[in-house]
């Protein structure tokens, strides 16, 4: 069985179709991924699932409620024609120094950016993430988040599929490697196309997605 990595804070799985992705979710593991919120002027939303502690599982796709955004929506789901996990997240303890400690150790994972979306119930959330475009475009080096003063999704009662394990494939695994370590973090790799493994814990049992 392959480690949870270190700091994990979540993997996003990209759709074309949030609805159809959902719905697909919900049949295979018998649990429904809660509404998670609007990502206003990018065109996105998103659903969540709890994978146990603070971790979780978020699953984003074109929102139909807005109008097209006048640049390409998050994590390229305009270019997906079926639904892919593209990357994850890290939660470094303090954002700014894990950035200064990868630039110091041969990987720039990009500035820090303002982001934020409005819950269901109208709460408004706000974390830094760091830039998606100077991550390596793979998608299997995380990308890092820091939820500052706001209530992390994992903590408004989510439903839950536990995460068993997670590893991922690559063209060239000894690549990827010493990027991930210099994140303070680290994945299962194997060689392999591009693309992420793990198993969940669910009620029709250990459920696994590639």
């Amino acid at each position: 069985m392959n480690a949870i990595p270190a700091l994990l804070d979540h993997l996003v799985l990209a759709t074309p179709d949030l609805a159809a992705t959902v719905a697909d979710f919900a049949r295979r593991t018998g649990v429904t991924p809660a509404p998670g919120g609007v990502h206003v002027g990018l065109g996105t939303r998103n659903h969540l699932v709890s994978l146990g502690g603070s971790s979780y599982l978020e699953i984003i796709g074109p929102d139909p409620e807005q109008c097209p955004p006048g640049s390409p929506r998050p994590f390229a789901v305009d270019g997906l024609t079926a639904a892919r996990t593209v990357t994850w997240a890290i939660s470094p303890p303090d954002l700014d120094a894990a950035i200064a400690h990868a630039r110091a150790h041969g990987y720039d994972p990009g500035p820090a950016q303002a982001m934020s979306r409005r819950r269901p119930d109208g709460t408004l959330l706000e974390w830094r993430l760091t830039d998606g475009d100077d991550a390596h475009p793979s998608g299997l080096v995380p990308f890092l988040i820091d939820w500052g003063s706001s209530v992390h999704p994992t903590a408004t009662g989510l439903p839950t599929t536990p995460l068993l394990s997670l590893s991922a494939r690559a063209p060239d695994p000894d690549e990827v490697r010493p990027l991930l370590a210099a994140l303070g973090t680290d994945l299962g790799l194997t060689t392999g196309p591009v693309g992420f493994s793990y198993t969940l814990d669910t009620p029709l049992g250990p459920v696994t997605f590639h």
